[in-house]
Protein backbone atom coordinates (compact mmCIF):
# COMPACT_ATOMS: atom_id res chain seq x y z
CA UNK A 1 0.00 0.00 0.00
CA UNK A 2 1.46 3.57 -1.10
CA UNK A 3 1.05 6.82 0.59
CA UNK A 4 0.55 9.39 -2.28
CA UNK A 5 0.28 12.22 0.24
CA UNK A 6 2.27 14.98 -0.28
CA UNK A 7 2.47 18.20 1.55
CA UNK A 8 3.87 21.17 -0.71
CA UNK A 9 4.72 23.76 1.94
CA UNK A 10 6.86 25.99 -0.27
CA UNK A 11 3.43 26.48 -2.21
CA UNK A 12 1.37 26.95 0.86
CA UNK A 13 3.52 29.62 2.11
CA UNK A 14 3.70 31.35 -0.81
CA UNK A 15 0.28 31.25 -0.74
CA UNK A 16 0.17 32.38 2.86
CA UNK A 17 1.92 35.83 2.12
CA UNK A 18 -0.13 36.70 -0.96
CA UNK A 19 -3.40 36.43 1.04
CA UNK A 20 -2.31 37.52 4.26
CA UNK A 21 -5.17 40.05 4.45
CA UNK A 22 -8.00 36.92 4.52
CA UNK A 23 -7.28 36.01 7.73
CA UNK A 24 -8.21 32.20 8.54
CA UNK A 25 -9.54 31.69 5.60
CA UNK A 26 -7.86 29.79 2.86
CA UNK A 27 -8.60 29.06 -0.96
CA UNK A 28 -9.47 25.54 0.83
CA UNK A 29 -12.59 26.95 2.27
CA UNK A 30 -15.40 25.55 0.68
CA UNK A 31 -18.42 27.06 1.52
CA UNK A 32 -19.72 30.64 0.28
CA UNK A 33 -18.51 32.78 3.54
CA UNK A 34 -20.81 35.63 3.23
CA UNK A 35 -23.99 32.56 3.02
CA UNK A 36 -21.91 30.95 5.98
CA UNK A 37 -22.05 34.42 7.89
CA UNK A 38 -26.06 35.29 7.47
CA UNK A 39 -26.47 31.68 8.70
CA UNK A 40 -24.12 32.63 11.69
CA UNK A 41 -25.97 36.27 11.99
CA UNK A 42 -29.28 33.85 12.56
CA UNK A 43 -27.98 32.00 15.06
CA UNK A 44 -26.78 34.97 16.71
CA UNK A 45 -30.45 36.65 16.89
CA UNK A 46 -31.79 32.68 18.04
CA UNK A 47 -29.41 32.76 20.94
CA UNK A 48 -29.93 36.32 21.95
CA UNK A 49 -33.70 35.57 21.49
CA UNK A 50 -33.73 32.84 24.09
CA UNK A 51 -31.15 34.58 26.39
CA UNK A 52 -33.55 37.41 26.56
CA UNK A 53 -36.86 34.63 27.22
CA UNK A 54 -34.22 32.91 29.78
CA UNK A 55 -33.93 35.66 31.90
CA UNK A 56 -37.33 37.33 31.52
CA UNK A 57 -38.81 33.90 32.74
CA UNK A 58 -35.86 33.69 35.72
CA UNK A 59 -36.76 37.08 37.09
CA UNK A 60 -40.59 36.62 36.30
CA UNK A 61 -41.13 32.49 37.57
CA UNK A 62 -43.96 32.05 40.41
CA UNK A 63 -44.73 29.29 41.86
CA UNK A 64 -43.63 26.53 44.51
CA UNK A 65 -40.65 25.57 42.26
CA UNK A 66 -39.76 28.88 41.44
CA UNK A 67 -36.28 29.01 43.18
CA UNK A 68 -35.46 25.40 41.57
CA UNK A 69 -36.69 26.36 37.68
CA UNK A 70 -35.18 30.37 38.11
CA UNK A 71 -31.65 29.24 38.63
CA UNK A 72 -32.04 26.43 35.87
CA UNK A 73 -33.28 29.12 33.60
CA UNK A 74 -30.46 31.79 34.64
CA UNK A 75 -27.85 28.66 34.18
CA UNK A 76 -29.30 28.64 30.50
CA UNK A 77 -29.17 31.88 29.73
CA UNK A 78 -25.86 32.72 30.48
CA UNK A 79 -24.89 29.35 28.41
CA UNK A 80 -27.35 31.37 25.63
CA UNK A 81 -25.70 34.26 25.44
CA UNK A 82 -22.12 32.31 25.24
CA UNK A 83 -23.55 31.00 22.05
CA UNK A 84 -24.51 34.07 20.36
CA UNK A 85 -20.78 35.27 21.47
CA UNK A 86 -19.05 32.40 20.20
CA UNK A 87 -20.51 32.55 17.20
CA UNK A 88 -20.49 36.49 16.81
CA UNK A 89 -16.50 35.32 16.96
CA UNK A 90 -16.98 33.06 14.09
CA UNK A 91 -18.28 35.65 11.38
CA UNK A 92 -15.55 37.93 12.73
CA UNK A 93 -12.68 35.33 11.85
CA UNK A 94 -14.92 34.88 8.33
CA UNK A 95 -14.63 38.33 8.07
CA UNK A 96 -18.20 39.75 8.61
CA UNK A 97 -19.75 41.87 10.95
CA UNK A 98 -21.73 39.80 14.09
CA UNK A 99 -25.36 41.47 13.67
CA UNK A 100 -26.52 42.39 17.01
CA UNK A 101 -28.94 45.26 16.00
CA UNK A 102 -31.87 45.09 18.37
CA UNK A 103 -34.66 46.07 15.49
CA UNK A 104 -33.71 42.78 13.58
CA UNK A 105 -32.96 39.75 15.85
CA UNK A 106 -36.72 39.27 16.25
CA UNK A 107 -37.19 39.16 12.30
CA UNK A 108 -34.07 37.06 12.45
CA UNK A 109 -34.47 34.29 15.58
CA UNK A 110 -35.72 30.93 14.88
CA UNK A 111 -37.30 31.16 18.01
CA UNK A 112 -40.17 33.51 19.46
CA UNK A 113 -39.70 35.65 22.62
CA UNK A 114 -42.72 34.66 25.08
CA UNK A 115 -43.83 35.39 28.65
CA UNK A 116 -46.76 33.84 29.45
CA UNK A 117 -49.05 36.44 31.23
CA UNK A 118 -49.46 34.93 34.56
CA UNK A 119 -46.13 33.98 34.58
CA UNK A 120 -47.23 30.10 34.60
CA UNK A 121 -44.17 27.67 35.32
CA UNK A 122 -45.27 25.02 33.69
CA UNK A 123 -45.94 26.93 30.33
CA UNK A 124 -42.73 28.68 30.74
CA UNK A 125 -41.15 25.04 30.67
CA UNK A 126 -42.90 24.54 27.43
CA UNK A 127 -42.58 27.54 25.73
CA UNK A 128 -38.96 27.23 25.97
CA UNK A 129 -39.06 23.23 25.77
CA UNK A 130 -40.60 24.31 22.32
CA UNK A 131 -37.41 27.07 21.58
CA UNK A 132 -34.81 24.20 22.43
CA UNK A 133 -36.50 21.41 20.39
CA UNK A 134 -36.75 24.52 17.26
CA UNK A 135 -32.83 25.27 17.64
CA UNK A 136 -31.67 21.55 17.65
CA UNK A 137 -33.50 20.97 14.51
CA UNK A 138 -32.42 24.13 12.96
CA UNK A 139 -28.62 23.73 14.35
CA UNK A 140 -28.82 20.08 12.73
CA UNK A 141 -29.73 21.34 9.16
CA UNK A 142 -26.75 23.83 9.32
CA UNK A 143 -24.60 21.07 10.44
CA UNK A 144 -25.25 18.79 7.72
CA UNK A 145 -25.00 21.63 5.10
CA UNK A 146 -21.75 22.65 6.13
CA UNK A 147 -20.52 19.70 5.95
CA UNK A 148 -16.62 18.87 5.37
CA UNK A 149 -16.64 22.88 3.67
CA UNK A 150 -16.25 24.13 7.04
CA UNK A 151 -15.49 22.13 9.92
CA UNK A 152 -14.55 24.82 12.24
CA UNK A 153 -17.77 26.62 11.83
CA UNK A 154 -19.18 22.98 11.93
CA UNK A 155 -17.73 21.77 15.49
CA UNK A 156 -18.82 25.10 16.79
CA UNK A 157 -22.81 24.47 15.66
CA UNK A 158 -22.36 20.49 17.43
CA UNK A 159 -20.69 22.21 20.51
CA UNK A 160 -23.63 24.55 20.54
CA UNK A 161 -26.11 21.72 19.80
CA UNK A 162 -24.95 19.42 22.35
CA UNK A 163 -25.59 21.97 25.18
CA UNK A 164 -29.25 22.95 23.39
CA UNK A 165 -29.77 19.31 23.94
CA UNK A 166 -28.60 19.14 27.39
CA UNK A 167 -30.98 22.14 27.89
CA UNK A 168 -33.76 20.08 26.35
CA UNK A 169 -32.96 17.47 28.79
CA UNK A 170 -33.40 19.30 31.57
CA UNK A 171 -36.68 20.87 30.92
CA UNK A 172 -38.13 17.62 30.15
CA UNK A 173 -36.74 16.44 33.90
CA UNK A 174 -38.11 20.11 35.46
CA UNK A 175 -41.28 18.96 33.11
CA UNK A 176 -41.98 15.77 35.16
CA UNK A 177 -42.19 13.99 31.79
Amino acid sequence: MSDDFVLDVTRIREQARQKMAEGPVTDAYGKDRERVVEILNDVIATEVVCWLRYTRHAISAVGVDRAQVSAEFTEHAKEELDHALRAAERVSQLGGEPEFDPAKLAERSHTDYTTPADHDLQQMLRDNLEAERIVIATYQEIIRWLGEDDPTTRRLMESIMEEEEEHADDLVDLLGG
